[in-house]
């Protein structure tokens, strides 16, 4: 017995009249994201986020250069409000609230499998290996760094520990349980990793 075969969303339809380019864009990222998400890497198409936005295929090539480049930025419009940084002084609270939100996003929603399809096609796409580098993970790196960083002018970590490395430590450690899931990036994980890292930097 045959499954029925899922349904195509419908192509957007526009009024007459050339949409504003930031209202276009914003539009190709909600349906690259939806998409994404929904179907996985396997799936993704060009032509779906085409029909789907309503936007045509020549002016999606215009703004991404790739398919993979195209989900990178889809990706992190669909996560980037989970993901925000919090600053609330306190750097202890702020990096286990910041791993926590990561940890339950990888493992509650179909983000996690989303990003190691991206981190995969990335080592055979140099156009997604590029925009993975300079717009997720290179900004959300520096938004770590800077959070530490104010964190040692407080007082609160030791002016000789680098922040560079304490990202790697923090964020390496969940990347390396997501892509070689010996073990699982849970809450309690996210907990446990900031405070086991702290007790040796803390001023």
């Amino acid at each position: 017995m045959t499954e029925p075969a899922q349904e195509t969303p419908p192509r957007v339809r526009r009024g007459r009249g050339r949409r504003p380019a930031g209202e276009v864009r914003a539009e190709v990222l909600a349906a690259a994201g939806a998409m994404l998400l929904e179907q996985g890497m396997a799936s993704f198409t060009i032509e779906g986020v085409a029909e789907r936005s309503g936007a045509s295929k020549t002016t999606i090539y215009k703004w991404w250069p790739s398919k993979g480049a195209l989900a990178l930025d889809g990706y992190f419009h669909a996560v980037e409000s989970t993901l925000a940084f919090p600053d609330t002084g306190d750097i202890q609270a702020d990096l286990t609230a910041q791993i926590r939100a990561f940890a339950r996003l990888v493992t509650t929603t179909p983000a996690g499998r989303v990003i190691a399809e991206l981190i995969g096609q990335a080592q055979t796409d140099p156009d997604l290996s590029a925009a993975l580098l300079e717009r997720y993970s290179g900004p959300r790196r520096q938004l770590a760094v800077e959070a530490m960083q104010r964190a040692q002018q407080r007082g609160q970590l030791r002016p000789d520990a680098d922040p560079e490395i304490l990202v790697d430590q923090l964020w390496g450690a969940c990347y390396h349980r997501l892509l070689l899931p010996n073990l699982p990036v849970t809450e309690d994980f996210a907990v446990s990793l900031v405070t086991n890292l702290l007790h040796g930097v803390r001023a």
